[in-house]
């Protein structure tokens, strides 16, 4: 049973709706409904709180007068049916669960799936991601992440300028849309996480200054006004915001929750917000019968944030590592600009499959300064790896696919890396048959100055890129359809042979329990430095697995020193060796050692 029950916003209840807001330097706060011949009502004051009951219903909209002179939506409104600029609507949150038995799943056990709601169909709403869900259950993906879907201006956003933290996207189908994906996905037993943005808001649409002290000019964020966690008032704040992150838990039956960017929350209170609010959503999901996580995104490189609170800790699920990432990318590409300088060495992706964090209390170029904190202590399921995602595709000017700068066997290779290594997996939408659609960056502000303001910025974030153009204008409608992907693509060329290796390699995830099982206990990384070749054993009671990878452009071949006996061929990423084919490496028999295609990928069994 839920202990949690949102007390801000707009509520039905029995008599009408109840309308709670906090605003505590308003004199007076009242509500008008959106009506033929509406009046004001009066709310009364509780506190800091204003609240009343109003006689309307589910659908009403409405909103906020303070003073009588400053209209605003709500700020915990649950619908912005016009969009950010319009009126709050009063919502039901009731509704025809289908997932009472569903339970979550480990974290274990996410192989996660990262898309954009507006972009991975050509409706670009959450029923279109409903009618892929076949698919994705065919790719053998376990849990759905979906990029913020709180109400941002305009029809097309990456989702990180949202403005009313409560309200689903009104443009992918709003709340009832959102619950019945969440649903959907239950019903064929994936977990679903939503990214959430508690860092800042995004500048056009937040009328929340006008209410109180949600921000603070003590700190600073590059995207915005930061959260007002620790100052004058910011108890109510930190409500607000665990009470956002507890709503989607309970009303939405999220399983999990991202949080962006955690570099850009700022408390130096006590209790951190991040601390308060993973207990908060634990101890819900607890009550609720459920596995719930809270994992976040951090440019730290900081094990406080997964630590447990006994030890100073935060308690965090997981986070991301953005460190593997950077030693895959540099290695594969060569590509050492901005923040990739720190990384383009095998040791430092001999490092990431081995500990995590690359950047451990190292020396950082490109900060000019020590940074990082080692996680080689903790589970690798406290952390989670990738190839791809939607910044580090859609940070790039152009937003281009790896696929532009790598073969196909070096985009294997990427994949094989990820997806056999000891941490929870995530897959950017379109990777797995390498879609060619480039994902930049994409608004749609009304406001002329700041649309203005964005491109400029764009502009100069890429002054240094000048010879190759210009970056696609952020405002274009063309640029957000360009970012649409083709599930299509699959079915021709190189495309299949992606997406069939990316299926096969899931299967030896799921299936093979060596791999399955996220720990380093049995897991033993062999450096081959001068060949840059990576051999890593695990092994599960009698049975041993031996993945070898090649990150060179030259073939290898490995002896009988590091791989020796009779296996049985699991895959091979050139194909030519056929699964559940047998071979033997004699150790005085040269012709028989094992020989890696340049950037190859070979998984072999062994039984003890």
């Amino acid at each position: 049973m839920s202990c949690f029950t949102l007390d801000i916003g707009a509520t039905p209840v029995t008599g009408g709706v109840l309308f709670r807001v906090w605003a505590p330097t308003a004199r007076s706060v009242e509500v008008e409904l959106v009506v033929a011949d509406a009046s004001k009502i009066l709310l009364q004051r509780d506190g800091e709180y204003f609240q009343g009951l109003v006689q309307a219903s589910a659908g009403d909209r409405y909103w906020y007068w303070l003073d009588g002179t400053l209209r605003r939506p709500d700020p915990a409104s649950r619908s912005q049916p016009d969009g950010v600029h319009g009126p709050s609507q009063v919502i039901d949150p009731a509704f025809d669960w289908s997932d009472g038995d569903w339970r979550g799943l480990d974290l274990e056990k996410y192989l996660i799936y990262e898309l954009h709601v507006g972009t991975f169909t050509p409706e670009g709403t959450f029923e279109g991601v409903i009618s892929r869900l076949d698919y994705l259950c065919e790719l053998g993906i376990s849990a759905l992440e979906l990029m913020p879907v709180a109400q941002f201006p305009g029809e097309r956003n990456w989702g990180y300028d949202g403005v009313c933290p409560f309200a689903p996207q009104n443009s992918y189908g709003g709340a009832d849309g959102l619950k019945r994906l969440v649903d959907a996905c239950h019903s064929r037993g994936l977990a679903v996480i939503l990214d959430v943005v508690y860092n800042h808001l995004g500048p056009e649409g937040n009328y929340l200054h006008a209410f109180g002290a949600y921000f603070t000019d003590r700190y600073r964020t590059p995207w915005g006004d930061a959260v007002n966690y620790d100052g004058p008032d910011s108890d109510q704040v930190r409500h607000y915001f665990i009470s956002n992150a507890l709503y989607w838990i309970t009303e939405y039956h999220f399983d999990a929750l991202r949080l962006d960017a955690i570099h850009g929350i700022y408390d130096f209170s006590a209790l951190h917000i991040l601390q308060e609010l993973a207990g908060a959503v634990h101890a819900e999901g607890t009550a609720l019968g459920r596995r719930v996580h809270v994992i976040a995104e951090s440019d730290l490189n900081d094990v406080r944030a997964i630590n447990s609170p006994e030890v100073g800790g935060y308690g965090l699920d997981a986070q991301w590592n953005d460190d593997f990432h950077h030693a895959l990318r540099t290695l594969l590409t060569g590509d050492t600009a901005g923040y990739y300088c720190d990384f383009g060495r095998f040791s430092d992706l001999v490092k990431g499959f081995s500990e995590g964090f690359i950047l451990s209390g190292g020396y950082s170029t490109f900060r000019r300064r020590r940074h990082g904190s080692s996680s080689a202590n903790h589970p690798p399921c406290h952390l989670v790896a990738f190839s791809q995602n939607h910044d580090q595709v859609g940070n790039r000017m152009r937003g281009e696919r790896p696929g532009e700068h790598l073969s196909t066997q070096q985009l294997m290779l990427a994949a094989a890396t990820v997806l056999l290594s000891p941490y929870v997996p995530l897959l950017f939408m379109g990777e797995e048959y390498a879609e060619s659609a480039p994902f930049s960056y994409f608004v749609n502000h009304g406001d002329a100055e700041l649309v203005e303001a964005v491109r400029r910025a764009r502009m100069e974030e890429f002054a240094a890129s000048a010879s190759q153009g210009a970056p696609p204008d952020p405002q274009s409608e063309a640029t957000f359809l360009s970012a649409k992907v083709d599930q299509e693509q699959r079915q021709r060329g190189k495309h299949r042979a992606m997406f069939d290796f990316y299926r096969d390699l899931i299967r030896l995830r799921k299936e093979c329990a060596p791999l399955a099982g996220l720990g380093r206990d049995n897991m033993q990384v062999i450096a081959c430095e001068e060949e840059r070749v990576l051999v890593v054993n695990r092994s599960v009671e009698n049975v041993q697995l031996l993945c070898l990878f090649n990150y060179s452009d030259q073939t290898s071949v490995v002896g009988p020193a590091l791989v020796g006996g009779t296996m049985t061929v699991l895959l091979d990423s050139t194909r030519s060796l056929s699964p559940g084919s047998s071979v033997t490496v004699y150790a005085t028999r040269p012709d028989t050692f094992i020989t890696l295609a340049p950037f190859g990928v070979m998984v072999y069994r062994k039984e003890k």
